[in-house]
Order: structure tokens, then sequence, then C-alpha cells
């Protein structure tokens, strides 16, 4: 692990990258070990999601899906800006693919983010949003929600803004609710583009 969490810089970040994508503490991985992360020390908006599935263990870059689709969709970014680390940090609870259950895909596994966590979001300093994205990572990054619906937690957006903001979970396994609830749709997203927007257009 890096030396500290001072060790920021792009020297810093870069090691601590490589002692990640170097992790084996899990293993009972089904396809084995392979971290997927997005770090850079320029990074303003973090991604803070749950864990990769299997098309994004194959492919070996974050929301390498249909989930990364809609997720592009929602913050207004085309694929060069979102898989640039020097603009956006994407951070799972979960570094690995965790396998599939009866219902989808497992929970992340409970060793990375003590492991990892608090070390790598020392060493991202210049982040200004960051996106929450399902259960485990809201737990983490909002665990006074947690008594919420996510409708109800989604609502208090407003008392977060601009530093946090919960999201659903873009998986197409949600269409339903976002048919439901279509004022994220109006009145959320429009602000958090813009916010994306000029985040990454700042000196």
């Amino acid at each position: 692990m890096a030396d500290s969490a001072s060790d920021c810089g792009p020297a810093g970040i870069e090691r601590l990258r490589a002692q990640i994508a170097a992790c084996a503490a899990c293993t009972d991985l089904p396809l084995g070990p392979r971290p997927i992360v997005q770090i850079g020390s320029g990074a303003r908006i973090l991604i803070a999601g749950q864990a990769p599935g299997r098309r994004t263990h194959l492919a070996g870059r974050p929301f390498d899906d249909a989930s990364g689709s809609r997720l592009r969709e929602w913050l207004g970014l085309d694929e060069g800006t979102f898989w640039d680390p020097a603009k956006v940090a994407i951070l799972p609870m979960g570094f690995c693919y965790p396998g599939t259950g009866r219902s989808g895909d497992l929970p992340p596994h409970p060793e990375c983010a003590p492991l990892w966590r608090r070390q790598v979001l020392g060493a991202l300093t210049n982040l200004r949003l960051t996106v929450v994205l399902g259960r485990y990572a809201q737990a983490w990054h909002l665990p006074g929600t947690m008594n919420l619906s996510l409708r109800d937690a989604m609502q208090k957006w407003r008392s977060r803004w601009p530093e946090v903001i919960l999201l659903p979970h873009p998986s197409p396994r949600n269409s339903s609710w976002l048919v439901r609830n279509a004022w994220f749709e109006e009145d959320v997203l429009p602000m958090l583009k813009a916010c994306v927007s000029e985040l990454l257009e700042m000196d």
C-alpha cells in the first residue's frame, strides 16, 4: 500500500494503481482477480459503484456495458471523456467481478473496501462531485440514508448538492423504476449534466 494519503500526486497515484492491480486478497473469485478501477490525480468527478459485472471483467475497463451506456447518457459524457482518468475516477465498492447468483451479480466482496477505499479516496484530492450508484456504495458514502427507500433518499438530493448525488443504478433492470419516477430525468439529470460540464471546463 502507499505510504500515506499525502502521496497523492501523479507518481503516487501510479504506485497505488499498480498495487491495486496486483491485489489478490480474494481467493474465491469465479474468474480470478482482475481489479478494475480508474483513478487519476486530476479527476474532479468520482463514480462510486458496486462491482464489475462479467462483461466489464472481460473487457478490462469499468462500465463497458449497457449500464455504462445509460450512465454516460445521464452524465452527458462521451466515451473518451468518461474513460479519461484525469477527468473521471471510477471506484467500485469491490474491484473484482464477484460472480452471479440467482437474481443477478453477487454483492461486492467485503474485503475490498476496508483494504483500499480510504486510501484511494485520500489520494483523489481534486474531487468535487461524487456520484453514488447502488446500495453498497450508498451504505459507505451516505450511511444516514439507508433507512429510506431509494426514491425518498434520492429526493433529498438538494441537501447534498453539489458535493454528492445518489442515483439509481443505471442497469437495464431498473428501467421500470425510471418510468415510475419521471421526476428523476426531468428535474435531476439537467442539473447533473450542467454540473459535470462545468467541472470538466474548470482550469
